[in-house]
């Protein structure tokens, strides 16, 4: 099989993790971008890639470049391409257009331009013209413009791959997929000890931790990927990529668990961690963070998302007052993780962390910060070391 580039989008803040993903899962010429990583493989690993990547939102695969500087250029350049390749007269697309820069600046006419020049060339060459589909189409088209320079890609993954397929339920603020498989790997969570989400709310950190604890691939549960609707779909090979990246999978001998207050968060998250097939990893229970100690021996790796009093009417200097002093008098040894988009409420917490990254939750810019709370006196420690 012949080898072709990729992009992988992914969230701001996750690039680096993200390169790290491909490198280890064998991707050639891997470099890193805003919001991108490109890289080279071939269609297994195309497949691989969709299925394995934590921290990936789509894989796109690029087809032609060129310039547009207007309409009339932009129509020509799409006309170029061979769309019988990718599409017949009976199956349906969909064109999805991201802008940047003064050329174009209404993606619904960019898309319309593209819609035109593709059917025109059906219509042209056999007397039909294949249908536009929003939801379900057999082709999504990636139109990227930055100024005059126009990038045409296949959109190989369809829904975003957040849409991991084991979330049934959710809650009022419920934390994308991606970005917890990214706070977790930015944490160094890779499964050598015990782990607590103290705020797990609807069980996304808690099913994302125990996937990267067993190395089950993160889109083991999705339905469908859009290369499946492709001419070149090749079921044998998916089924050998898949099987070959169950193989991979892992013991863990630590325990996984998560406390809400809330009745109805535990119910949703016991829901969408047997949805994920991980209740032999992951124990959930109705408990107030606020009222409880570690509860194992050893070192604690924790991360959640508490409330940022955006959707949740809280009294946010007294809440995360509470956090701080809740991870000092009953979690020693315990290494905390947790990510806000309320930079104030940080002064609250009375710690100083030792860690800070810049992310985005949504559209809010957050902050993920790392707590490091030592058995004993963090003088102690150091003299002991």
């Amino acid at each position: 099989m012949e080898n072709f580039k990729m992009v992988a989008k992914t969230l701001f803040g996750l690039e680096e993790v993200l390169a790290k993903e491909l490198q280890q899962l064998g991707a050639q010429q891997v470099e890193p971008g805003v919001r991108m990583v490109s890289f080279v493989g071939d269609k297994g690993f195309m497949y691989k890639a969709n299925l394995a990547l934590r921290t990936a939102l789509k894989i796109l695969k690029p087809i032609h470049s060129f310039r547009a500087w207007n309409d009339r250029a932009l129509y020509s350049g799409i006309q170029s391409i061979d769309w019988s390749k990718y599409l017949t007269v009976n199956q349906t697309f969909v064109v999805d257009v991201t802008l940047s820069g003064e050329q174009f600046t209404h993606s619904q006419f960019v898309a319309l331009k593209t819609k035109d020049a593709i059917v025109d060339q059906f219509r042209d060459k056999y007397g039909k013209r294949p249908d536009i589909d929003k939801l379900h189409p057999d082709l999504r088209i990636n139109i990227h413009i930055f100024n005059d320079q126009c990038s045409v890609a296949l959109d190989t993954s369809g829904n975003s791959l957040h849409h991991r397929g084991y979330r049934s339920a959710t809650n009022i603020a419920p934390i994308n997929e991606v970005l917890a498989a990214g706070m977790l790997l930015l944490s160094g969570w890779d499964g050598s000890t015990h782990f607590l989400d103290p705020m797990c709310g609807s069980g996304t950190i808690l099913a994302e931790a125990a996937m990267i604890a067993c190395n089950i691939p993160a889109n083991i549960n999705r339905k469908e990927f859009a290369f499946e609707k492709w001419q070149d779909w090749d079921n044998d090979l998916f089924d050998t990529v898949t099987n070959s990246l169950m193989n991979k999978t892992r013991e863990f001998h630590y325990t996984i668990k998560g406390y809400d207050k809330a009745p109805s968060a535990v119910m949703k998250a016991k829901d969408n961690i047997k949805n994920a097939n991980l209740e032999d990893y992951v124990t959930i229970s109705q408990e107030n963070f606020f009222d409880t100690n570690k509860a194992t021996e050893g070192p604690l790796h924790m991360v959640f998302n508490p409330p940022y009093g955006e959707r949740l009417d809280i009294n946010l200097e007294r809440f995360y007052r509470e956090i701080g002093d809740t991870l000092k008098q009953g979690y020693p040894n315990t290494n905390a993780w947790f990510i806000t988009g309320n930079l104030e409420a940080l002064k609250f917490v009375g710690l100083k962390p030792s860690r800070k990254i810049k992310l985005f939750n949504g559209k809010l810019e957050a902050r993920l910060v790392k707590y490091e709370m030592y058995d004993g006196s963090k003088r102690a420690k150091f003299q002991q070391d």
